[in-house]
């Protein structure tokens, strides 16, 4: 849906360019643990360190994909040492999938350079623009029902 009003259609192009930077940013973390994980394995333990263990089930639905693949998704990681997998102990159909301390570090990476790169732009700017901009931030996240978050993990999801 497209608005007619200026200061909406304003809006959306500053977010929109914004966002271009952030892609950057998290593409740019991305790529430096690529040798290691690929994007779908690594959007696992980012699920994982967010929400705390999780199932395949709800890792395929993360995904998008069927639990087979989330499967083989995960058994990669099981190899590498960044999760583990456990039965549940009431249920033996629930597997239960946990970050190890390997994977905890892969992910804390990750977060660490998005951090480190988005507070080189933010400490660019005055102490006045980074308080406007930090106000515009948390009212945007809220409006699209987001979580109040202080490490980076993702906490939301799009309100329909």
């Amino acid at each position: 849906m497209t608005s007619s009003r200026p200061a909406a259609i304003r809006a959306v192009d500053a977010a929109l360019s914004a966002a271009n930077v952030m892609m950057r940013v998290a593409a740019r973390s991305v790529f430096e643990v690529e040798d290691r994980v690929t994007t779908p394995q690594l959007r696992v333990l980012m699920m994982i360190a967010a929400t705390g263990p999780q199932n395949l089930g709800a890792v395929a639905s993360e995904l998008g994909v069927h639990p087979s693949n989330a499967t083989r998704a995960c058994e990669k990681l099981v190899q590498a040492g960044y999760i583990t997998r456990s039965d549940h102990p009431s249920d033996r159909r629930y597997i239960r999938l946990e970050l190890t301390d390997a994977g905890s570090d892969l992910v804390n990476h990750v977060l660490d350079q998005r951090r480190t790169a988005m507070t080189q732009v933010l400490e660019s700017l005055p102490d006045e623009e980074q308080k406007r901009v930090a106000a515009a931030f948390e009212v945007f996240a809220s409006a699209a029902g987001g979580e109040p978050i202080h490490d980076g993990r993702f906490a939301f999801s799009l309100q329909s």
